[in-house]
């Protein structure tokens, strides 16, 4: 698969590490691209958050609190120390040294995003100086606040790896990522990329599951489906004015939260089963999702699904039948399983920034010129 422009005397080796707004582990990757500029995916483990740790990020990314800036400190070195043996655990495993490895690639765990305020924000934590003294190895991070810099979201950034790994110049292909937060990227054939975030994708889902059936997520939607859309709870849901927001837009789970759904509730009064609202937050991520889909033009004549929501059993069965038109697959029809796309993107992301190539699109972002991503944090 041949990714990008620009050139490399010797085959080079990436770490990409993603911990997505589903707090669900941390995604390491060991990439590979060659002097032919073809990248290859070699290794993948998924690690797991510590239950502690994880309580403290879900807490500090949607409530305020008083100790807010002391949190967010010890948070930043817990995850630099988490990312940093994840990547040690990877290479362990799998006997390799750090000095194969060209540069790790880290997204890190976002907590704020605010691409729309007077002074536009975004804050990922995990100190990438804890990853590059405890690995050895040169960290990139930081990605998305030079793009933020020169007037863009700052999100989505995977749509470049999407672009550069399944475009078609016959074929007019939506790439949807459903993590915490949904987004998609649009590759019309021969024309501009567009890419944006739909709205919630497992989120809400997850924090219904949490505070009602003492679970981290509804596997395969089999709670989901106990229960029964309520159409006008969905409808109330839908009157949100992200969705009418035009792109680019991006969003996060500070705003897409478990108040935010408690605010909705408010509004319905009216008694509802805890089953009925998680098959309503399923319908509504797969709305949100169909809605952008049908809206691009020209029309879509394939979508394929990446991130955990490819998993989810009935949530693909209702994308299908809301979008009976398209073909509707993963993105492992075209040879990278859904699970490891944003990672991956981050160790090519990395790759970008080492040799100085830009990397964001401003077709979706919105920020007004190409620019090179992240900072390098030399081992």
């Amino acid at each position: 698969m041949k990714l990008f422009s620009g050139t490399s005397a010797e085959p080079a080796f990436f770490i990409g590490l993603m911990s997505g707004t589903s707090l669900d582990g941390v995604d390491t990757v060991l990439c590979r691209i060659d002097s032919s500029n073809h990248f290859s995916l070699l290794y993948t483990e998924t690690y797991p958050i510590p239950e502690r740790l994880k309580k403290n990020l879900l807490s500090l990314s949607q409530d305020r609190q008083s100790n807010e800036l002391d949190l967010y400190a010890e948070l930043d070195v817990q995850m630099g120390h988490l990312f940093a043996d994840c990547c040690l655990l990877l290479l362990n495993k799998h006997h390799l040294k750090a000095e194969q490895i060209c540069a790790i690639g880290s997204h890190g765990q976002t907590l704020r995003h605010y691409p729309d305020q007077q002074y536009p924000s975004t804050l990922q934590i995990g100190d990438p100086n804890i990853i590059a003294w405890k690995t050895g190895i040169t960290t990139i991070a930081d990605f998305r606040r030079k793009d933020m810099a020169a007037g863009g979201q700052g999100a989505p950034l995977v749509p470049p790896f999407h672009q550069a790994l399944f475009s078609s110049e016959k074929s007019n292909r939506a790439i949807v990522n459903i993590g915490g937060i949904a987004n998609i990227t649009f590759l019309p054939a021969g024309d501009t990329v567009l890419g944006y975030d739909t709205g919630p994708g497992n989120g809400l889902m997850d924090n219904w599951c949490s505070r009602h059936f003492n679970c981290a997520y509804d596997h395969s939607g089999q709670l989901a489906a106990q229960g029964t859309t309520n159409k006008e709870l969905l409808s109330l849901f839908l009157t949100d004015p992200f969705f009418s927001q035009k792109a680019p837009k991006s969003t996060g789970r500070e705003y897409f939260s478990y108040q935010w759904i408690i605010d909705k509730l408010k509004q319905y009064q009216a008694d509802i089963s805890k089953y009925d609202v998680l098959a309503t937050l399923l319908e509504l991520s797969c709305i949100s999702i169909s809605n952008e889909a049908l809206s691009l033009k020209p029309v879509v004549d394939e979508l394929l699904v990446c991130g955990g929501g490819a998993s989810n059993t009935l949530l693909m069965q209702h994308l299908k039948i809301l979008l009976p038109k398209l073909i509707i697959s993963s993105t492992e029809k075209y040879g990278l399983h859904p699970d490891w796309v944003e990672a991956c993107a981050f160790a090519w992301l990395a790759h970008h920034t080492l040799h100085g190539l830009n990397a964001n699109l401003p077709s979706v972002t919105g920020a007004k010129k190409a620019v090179i991503l992240g900072a390098i944090w030399q081992a």
